[in-house]
Order: structure tokens, then sequence, then C-alpha cells
């Protein structure tokens, strides 16, 4: 460092060169420390022209016993030769890195599948990843396997070295997706949607414009150019707003805003997350349900789609989301207004891949909050259920091959699946996070999910939920719901009360049940409970509640009962519901399987559910994957 920051990047020598790349300096960070604030280009330009490039490794997985021969590949600067020759083209996929919230095996499926793709069509593929825990970094699944960092600088190291046809970014979640206009720059090719069109999707100013601009309804939005500018907005159109950075995963920063204190806080933290793009704050649509579509599209029309919706209403994460396809509860002028939208912003955006649009849908508005060009999480959950690969066919939608033979699911169809409903609950690590909160909001937290076929809403659903780890409650049920929500809470209260569950409450709810005329046992609340009065939180974790239910909202005042109800809960194992939605999917689910109207909550596996399937039931052949 003391001696590069003496020198221009003209001045530089090869020799300081090389010792800074053997230290693992990046080109970034080289461009920091010399004098004349050099771009990084400028410093690929010189390592490039005097040939100081990294070598291509090969790993040794035989400890030296026998010659090696995976293609488990590495670059590094400690070397004086390449172990494999350039592989002389093939097309390049970029991996998902590191699991994490937000970015799972969800976006490993996709990587996967399009390598098999890819292979089947007789392309030679090249796998870029680093997390050794993926499928995609099996050395048999591709041509070519780089263990390597998803930069810029390394990406392109690969693409000049193995003259690549060409790089696919849009199954790998956002790292990869975040490379496409610095990879365009550099000169690589873009496998898919034209990468200005990515930026048009991820920059939520010019997304904004751009839904204006064809006459698709959003919710209203303004750009945030200062805090006075978002203090005028939200006092014009009405607490909540939501606050939304641009280009994050798994709802970075996202955050509603229900006062000026909040909506304080949060522009500070959504433009740390956002330093070099533009940060929209938007109307909250209360009440609304969200609607997804999932497609694939070649030059702008959309091949391939599924619709499915969400359980919770708008204001949960999609990641976080309980997911239903077909959808069962849309009306037709949703689906059709959804159909509509989605061909405009296809067609506008010139997509080549996969796409995931999100929308809200409240009375007879519905309107577009989002769209992604590449992958969603929810890919292998719709692949699965409409029994098509959506990825194989993005694949062949991004190298031009032909997928007339795909029997895929268009916007027009309508009976597909026709004799099940497909249900993908989350699933949450929250008893390994001491001390977090367990509720729910737009920014994601579940880090795994779970999905079942029934042959109704309500089967699926309990087969998913009882699928994460999820008990079937046998007696008694805990009530805690924030004022406003009691008239909807009693309705799901008489119905366990129908049931046969005993049905406990804290102070405030069981007034209204009593007053409905719904029985309940009074639980103190923990922070008041005197000597000798039973708070829930002793009844928890006397192991003497089955089901907790504690649905919070903006409006609550007893923030610290209502976390210690829901830690307790998790901490003592004990199942949790935050939801309102999701409660009355439950009790209606609870009941139609009580009276006998489901016939089993036995889940089986994707291949038992294959077996079972007779030929005409099938849209694949037996030996096909998904």
């Amino acid at each position: 460092w003391n001696k590069m920051e003496e020198f221009t990047v003209d001045q530089v020598t090869d020799d300081l060169m090389i010792e800074a790349k053997k230290q693992g300096y990046s080109d970034v960070q080289i461009a920091d420390i010399l004098k004349g604030s050099p771009s990084e280009d400028d410093v690929r330009a010189k390592r490039v022209g005097a040939n100081i490039t990294p070598w291509t490794k090969q790993i040794d997985t035989l400890a030296a016993e026998y010659p090696a021969d995976t293609n488990y590949l590495y670059m590094t600067y400690h070397g004086s030769e390449d172990d494999v020759g350039s592989a002389n083209g093939g097309v390049m996929v970029l991996g998902s890195g590191a699991y994490r919230i937000g970015s799972s095996i969800e976006f490993d499926w996709c990587g996967v599948s399009a390598i098999r793709a890819l292979r089947q069509m007789g392309y030679k593929s090249t796998m870029v990843n680093y997390n050794p825990e993926t499928v995609s970094t099996d050395y048999d699944e591709c041509d070519r396997l780089y263990f390597e960092e998803l930069s810029r600088e390394r990406v392109l190291d690969i693409y000049e070295k193995d003259s690549a046809e060409g790089v696919i970014i849009s199954v790998g979640g956002q790292i990869p997706n975040g490379l496409a206009l610095p990879l365009d720059k550099a000169g690589v090719n873009i496998m898919g949607t034209p990468a200005n069109m990515i930026d048009n999707a991820e920059d939520r100013m010019k997304f904004s414009d751009m839904i204006d601009e064809i006459g698709v309804q959003q919710p209203r939005w303004s750009e945030l150019t200062s805090a006075e500018s978002a203090f005028q907005f939200a006092a014009d159109v009405g607490y909540p707003v939501l606050v939304r950075p641009s280009y994050v995963l798994s709802g970075a920063a996202m955050n509603v805003a229900w006062s000026d204190e909040q909506l304080k806080a949060f522009l500070l933290e959504a433009a740390e997350v956002s330093k070099e793009h533009p940060v929209v704050i938007s109307d909250f649509i209360q009440g609304a349900v969200e609607i997804e579509m999932d497609g694939v599209c070649k030059d702008g029309e959309i091949i391939a789609a599924a619709i499915h919706e969400h359980i919770e209403n708008a204001g949960v994460h999609s990641g976080d989301a309980t997911l239903v396809l077909p959808p069962q509860d849309l009306t037709a002028y949703q689906k059709e207004r959804v159909r509509d939208a989605s061909r405009k912003i296809a067609k506008r955006l010139n997509i080549t891949g996969p796409c995931n649009i999100q929308f809200v849908a409240k009375g007879t508005d519905v309107m577009c909050i989002e769209c992604n060009v590449r992958a969603s999480r929810s890919f292998p959950f719709v692949s699965k259920t409409m029994g098509v690969d959506f990825i194989e066919a993005a694949t062949k939608a991004m190298v031009g091959a032909d997928t007339s033979d795909m029997n895929l699911p268009t916007l027009e169809t309508r009976n597909r699946p026709a004799n099940y409903v497909g249900v993908k609950a989350p699933m949450f690590s929250f008893t390994r996070l001491r001390g977090s909160d367990p509720v729910l909001g737009v920014e994601m937290a579940s880090t795994g999910e779970v999905a079942c076929f029934g042959a109704t809403k309500e089967e699926a659903f309990l087969k998913s939920l009882l699928s994460t780890g999820f008990k079937m409650p046998e007696k008694n049920v805990l009530l805690s719901v924030q004022g406003d929500l009691e008239d909807d809470m009693t309705h799901c209260a008489w119905q366990l009360h129908e049931q046969g569950f005993n049905l406990f409450a804290t102070r405030k709810t069981a007034e209204v049940l009593n007053k409905n005329q719904v029985p309940c046992t009074i639980l103190e609340y923990a922070t008041e409970a005197g000597e000798g009065e039973k708070s829930f939180v002793d009844a928890i974790k006397n192991d003497e509640i089955d089901l907790v239910i504690n649905v919070p909202t903006h409006n609550s005042t007893r923030t610290e009962d209502n976390y210690l109800m829901r830690r307790t809960a998790v901490d003592f194992g004990v199942p949790l519901l935050t939801n309102l939605q999701l409660v009355k999917v439950f009790a209606d689910a609870v009941y139609k399987f009580r009276s006998g109207e489901l016939e089993d909550l036995n889940p089986e596996t994707l291949f038992e559910h294959y077996q079972s399937e007779t030929d005409a039931d099938a849209w694949t052949n037996p030996n096909e994957f998904h």
C-alpha cells in the first residue's frame, strides 16, 4: 500500500503490480490507492497490457496420489503456467454465492437447471460460484467449474481467458444480476435481457417512470431527493409509506413507515444501502392481496407464465409469504389485469429469459410494485407445480433455441394444474437466532421453504405447514391480537372453539371474545402478572399451550408483552402464527380436516407423487428430470 500510493497508474512498475496482485489487491482497491484517481478499467488496461493476468489452476482432489482429472478450477497470480488450457468457447453461468437470508438453494436449483439445459443442447458450460455447499459446484454438473468470487474483475478474467460465447447472469439471484451493467460496459456478451433493460427494472426511479409511460397502474410514488421531499410526499398521500432502495435482494433496507420519526430513520438506512442508485418512496396499500407472475420471455413476448397468490396480505416479503398455485381466491378480473400488465412490461423491457413481476390488488385496483428481470426464488416451486422446467425454457430462449415442444403454460392457459393445488410455506431459523423477534415484515427473514400438493388449498396448506415442523395443536390455543383485528379474529376463534379447542387469551383480547360470546380463559400479561397470577409466559413454559396466535400491528402498544409471547413460544417449541390471513386459512383447514373433508395429511415426496401419477395426468416423460 505504502509503495503504490506514491505512483500514478502509468508509473506503476510491472513488478509492483504483480506483487500487489499476489497479495490479494483487486483492481478496484489498486485504483483507490494510486495517485490521480484512476478507474478500475485504467488499472485493468495497465495490468492486461503488461500481460499480468491470473493463471488457471486445478484443485488436486486426489492428494497427489494420482493425477487429478476433475474440473475444480481456480485462478491465482501465484503460478507460472496454466494447469488447463482455454475452454475456447462455451457459456458461463454465474451462481448465487454464499447461502444467506434471501439467497439459498432456490437459486442454486436455477443455476443447475441452466447448466443441464445447456449441456443437453450441446453447449460447453462453465459455472462460476464460490459455495462448495451447492449442487452447482459438483464437478460433474458442468464442463468447467471455477471456485471464484462473483466480481466484475474475476468474471472478466475467466470470460477472456476461456473466450466464452456469453454469460448468463439471470439464474443466480441479485449478486450476478447486479453485475449486468459493469460487465456490459466491459464488452461482455450478456445473454438474455439487455443490460440497460435490467437497469431499467432494478433502478426504482427508472422503473416507476417506465410503468407510468406504458400505462400500467402502480401505487403513487416519488423519487427521494431530500428528507423534506419525503415528508411532503407522506403528508400528501398519508401514512403508511414504503421506502424502496434499488438493486437490493430480500428487501434489504425496505421499510414501511407509519410516522415522520420512523420515516427519517428508514431514509438514512436506505441511503446507506443504496448509495449509487436512487431510493423511491411510495404509497403503501393496506389490506391488499399480493400477486406474482413468474414467466419466461423471448424478445419481449411471454412464452411461459404462472400466476400465483400470497395468503398473507401485502407487507410480508414474497420470500416469507405462503404461495398458492393456481390462485384460489383471485377474481377473473384481477387475473386479466395481471396478464395485461405483464405483457406490457415484458414488451417494454424486451425481456428474454426469466422474469418475476409482483402486483398488489385491492378492490378494482391491480398495481405493479416490482419487476425482477431474473429468476425468482419461486421458480423451483412453479416449475414443479406446473410440471415443466421454467429455467430450461428460459435457457433455451436466451440461446435462441426452440421451446415449442416443451408444452409450456402461457398467460392464456386456464386449467393447469387442474387436479391439485400447490402451496409453498416458508421455514425460519428463529430458534437459532437468540433474542430475534419472530414477526414478519417487508424485509425477508426465512431461511428455507417447503412445498406440498393437495386436492384443495386447505389440504396443501396444512401439509406444507406440517412439513416445516409445525405441530398440529391438540387442545389449548393462546390468542392475543391488536384491537384493530379483534372483530376479524372473533370468527377464527369461534371456529377453533367449535372444533373443541380450549381458548386462552390476554386480558383485552379476552374481553372482546367474551363480549362476542366466545368462551376463553384469561392469562395475565407477563409484565403485569402479580404473585400467584398465571401469565401467558408461565402457561407456555409449563407446556400448557399447543398453539400461540399473536398478531401485532403498528398500533400495538404492548410491544414488550407481544415480543415475550412470540419469543417464548419459539424458545419452547410451541407453534406460532403471527399473521391474520394465515390464521384464517389455518382455522378453515382445521375445520375441514376435523370434519373429514380432507383425506389425509401425510405428505408424500415429489418422487412418490410422480409414481402415483397416471400417464394421462403427467405432462412430462417418466425419465425427465425437474
